[in-house]
């Protein structure tokens, strides 16, 4: 068993469940946002501002944006650890991955909740 203090959950079956839920939420987001551009005829920039402007679609969009870090990482992580196996270019590859999905969150907050 591979430890690592990069790792995202304590155990391989906590990083699976949390794979396993994210891609739920991920997957009830995605359904959400197609049904919406499909069955919205007269989708314009205000209908879209006014939806994004409703507090539980701000909490919903911030939950798809955590679950998809999470996701990501667990996944990132997994590859990482499987294919490179050089200690240095492991941790460098794992630090860019987790900054550029620290830096996605932070903008996703940013543009979600108007700071």
């Amino acid at each position: 068993m591979v430890t690592s203090v990069t790792n995202f959950g304590r155990s391989g079956a906590y990083d699976w469940m949390v794979q396993r839920v994210s891609a739920v939420v991920l997957a009830l987001y995605t359904a959400f946002m197609v049904g919406l551009v499909l069955f919205t005829p007269d989708l314009t920039y205000e209908v879209w501002s006014s939806l994004f402007e409703k507090t539980w679609i701000r909490i919903f969009s911030l939950l798809a944006l955590i679950a998809l870090g999470a996701h990501a990482w667990i996944g990132l992580w997994t590859i990482t650890t499987d294919y490179i196996k050089d200690g240095l270019m492991r941790f460098l590859s794992q630090a860019v991955c987790g900054l550029v999905m620290f830096i996605y969150l932070i903008w996703g907050v940013q543009t979600l909740w108007g700071l």
